[in-house]
């Protein structure tokens, strides 16, 4: 019995096969059609999203009996032996275990010989961040001015580690990650050609947790294929990728809306007698809340979602800025999920958080304690001291004081400056928000901002306002501008000034005309195409113009006052 794994029998062999990867099989398409093959190719991307593949398809390409083409035939030896893993002009070599200078020398001599059967020599050197420092230097002028019949194909999960030499010498290809629908389809075909029962739901649990890579993915079909009896059923995937009843994050978001604390720490006790992993849990209640606050924002986007209608119905329950910030609690809490006592605690304290830091948690708390004032002292007067009687305490401000005996002359207290009361702070006007890109540098003209943050206002652009959501236009060159403090700084402004609670949304790459920079631009422009034209008019200026054919530099062109 010879069973091939499902990423080696559905590894794609063509281009026409390769899924989510189009800008690089366009790019090597059009290569190949124009003759214009460069001799150096860097594939970078995370694991299993196709570097090896266009490797492997790249060389059939160029040794093809058929001649250099995009569409391999897949029939002839040298596709057939390359399918194979056993054409002797494909070099596959692993980085991590020949990373000295003394395994690249040897390659780079075989180099120079003419290959054996096919028309080029495919060198693919996998994990290439893992040669030493020598061996990278070594392979320079190679790499830069190979032989004619010669190939580089490098492929790397890090190339922040590879030598910006080596890099500037390459054409460079980064590879993305799948998304889940992609990786759902393909499980979908794959299991169709392959005749296995499977549910929607157990490929959509398999793609998401493949984080992206279509080999893991495969990996784990295989895995729910062999652990299923030959069914990929969803209640089987569930138990397999230990995510028994994920509907846990629902219930979360749902008793969080009602403000059900009993029901948050109920729920963390069936999960911990359950023995549900806490980590994997806040990271599912994060992609909920994404998924959620995507809703809010791009409904549209949210149709893609497998389970868009839950996430719509919560999506309408909650408030905006609601979801926000229980995103950000449940990230921090992913975060100091190592520093509680034990994840248990962790992961109840999150919800608690969650309960408790709600925009509208203010409303159902302890109502704050009026202050009290202090009883003033009655002034002190000279009496003897038989006289004075023992009062009750805090009878002595509404208490008549005794009878003076005629012979002593009372003393009149003498009166204690009362503090002025402070004046009450003069309340600001709201604004409202301008529906128009032209009142838009004025508004902002009046907030206020300083440094940076009044940069970043002066270069926006007024696009909407829908709901809370205001979409601002920036230009490119000031993108660097749209940093998350800055932005919370013009946020900020904006709600004391209109009175209401905002969502900023950047739209960066449009140029921004109607900005406040931008007017004020055109004002300075304006004024020094006036300077200019009076300074040109002036008798002496024309004069000496004439007499020494004088050039006028407009830049030095000031007004005196």
């Amino acid at each position: 019995m010879s069973y091939q794994v499902l990423a080696r029998k559905w590894r794609p062999r063509v281009f026409a096969e390769l899924s989510g990867q189009e800008h690089v099989v366009q790019a090597l398409t059009h290569a190949l059609e124009r003759g214009r093959m460069h001799h150096a190719y860097l594939l970078t991307g995370t694991r299993g999203v196709g570097k090896t593949t266009i490797a492997r398809i790249l060389a059939k390409s160029l040794n093809c009996a058929t001649g250099v083409t995009a569409t391999p035939c897949g029939a002839c030896p040298a596709c057939v032996d390359i399918d194979a893993g056993r054409f002797v002009d494909l070099l596959e070599l692993d980085a991590a275990s020949n990373t000295g200078i003394d395994n690249m020398r040897e390659i780079l001599d075989n180099a120079r010989y003419a290959p054996t059967t096919g028309r080029y020599k495919v060198y693919l050197i996998d994990e290439v961040h893992m040669l030493s420092k020598a061996a990278f230097n070594s392979m320079l002028k190679t790499l830069e001015e190979p032989p004619e019949h010669v190939k580089f194909v490098l492929a790397t999960t890090d190339p922040q580690k590879i030598p910006i030499t080596v890099l500037s010498r390459c054409l460079q290809f980064n590879l993305k990650q799948l998304p889940p629908a992609l990786i759902g389809e393909r499980l979908r075909f794959i299991l169709d050609a392959e005749g296995i029962a499977a549910d929607a739901s157990a490929l959509a649990l398999i793609a998401r947790g493949a984080h992206g890579s279509m080999r893991d993915a495969l990996s784990l079909l295989d895995q729910a294929i062999a652990y299923g009896a030959g069914e990929v059923r969803d209640a089987v995937v569930r138990s397999m990728l230990g995510t028994v009843d994920t509907d846990y994050a629902y219930r979360i978001v749902e008793a969080l809306q009602t403000g059900d604390g009993a029901a948050l720490l109920a729920e963390c006790d069936a999960m911990t007698e359950r023995s549900v992993a806490f980590a994997p849990a806040l990271d599912e209640l994060a992609s909920l809340l994404h998924r959620i606050a995507v809703a809010q924002v791009v409904p549209a986007a949210a149709t893609a979602f497998d389970d868009a209608a839950r996430v719509t119905d919560l999506a309408g329950r909650m408030a905006a800025d609601e979801v926000q910030l229980a995103y950000q609690i449940v990230v921090q809490g992913r975060a100091d999920l190592a520093l509680a006592p034990d994840e248990a605690m962790g992961f109840s304290m999150t919800l608690l958080r969650l309960l408790a830091f709600r925009p509208d948690a203010g409303d159902e708390s302890v109502p704050p304690r009026e202050p009290t004032a202090a009883p003033k002292r009655p002034p002190r007067a000279t009496a003897p001291a038989g006289t004075r009687a023992a009062a009750a305490p805090g009878a002595a401000a509404s208490a008549v004081p005794p009878p003076m005996p005629a012979a002593a002359a009372p003393v009149a207290p003498r009166p204690v400056p009362q503090p002025a009361a402070p004046a009450a702070a003069p309340q600001r006007e709201l604004r409202p928000l301008p529906l128009a890109s032209a009142d838009w540098p004025a508004f902002v003209a009046d907030l206020k901002l300083t440094a940076i943050a009044a940069q970043l206002a002066a270069q926006t652009e007024f696009r909407s306002l829908a709901g809370n959501v205001l979409t601002l236009a920036l230009p490119p060159t000031h993108k660097h501008l749209a940093d998350r403090v800055y932005a919370d700084k013009l946020k900020q402004a904006l709600e004391e000034t209109t009175g209401r609670k905002l969502l900023l949304a950047f739209e960066v790459g449009t140029a921004a005309e109607a900005s406040l920079a931008a007017r004020e631009r055109r004002e300075r422009e304006e004024e020094r195409a006036r300077n200019e034209t009076a300074f040109r008019a002036e008798p002496f200026v024309r004069d000496v113009l004439e007499r020494f054919d004088a050039t006028i530099r407009p830049d030095s062109i000031k007004p005196v006052s």
